[in-house]
């Protein structure tokens, strides 16, 4: 006999959500739950089968590994301005500290 899976109350499925995130996250689970049921029963629509044939496909791949790498180059690029700046600040108090060793006026800064 086959095991039946966790039944639902209907107010335990739709409890609001404690934030908007979460919300958005609940109807994304019930929206792709009922495109699981359709397709298991026959009676999907050709717009669900082409989104899962179209995220099954090696291109789609390849465009979730592009936009992978295009965040990571973006943080990498941040890190280096971020960088930068402390560099820069570091040469400041380097410039600093010789001209007070130096003896001068440390207001000419």
């Amino acid at each position: 006999m086959a095991r039946k899976g966790k039944t639902y109350e209907p107010d335990e499925i739709l409890r609001p959500a404690l934030t908007p995130d979460a919300e958005e996250q609940k109807c994304i689970n019930l929206a792709v739950n009922l495109a699981k049921k359709q397709l298991i029963e026959g009676t999907a629509s050709s717009q669900v089968i082409t989104h899962y044939l179209k995220l099954a496909s090696s291109r789609e791949r390849y465009e979730q590994e592009l936009l992978a790498k295009k965040i990571e180059l973006a943080q990498a690029k941040t890190d280096l301005i971020a960088s930068e700046a402390r560099q820069e600040e570091l040469y400041k108090q380097a410039m600093a500290a010789f001209r007070l060793y130096r003896g001068e006026d440390d207001e000419v800064i």
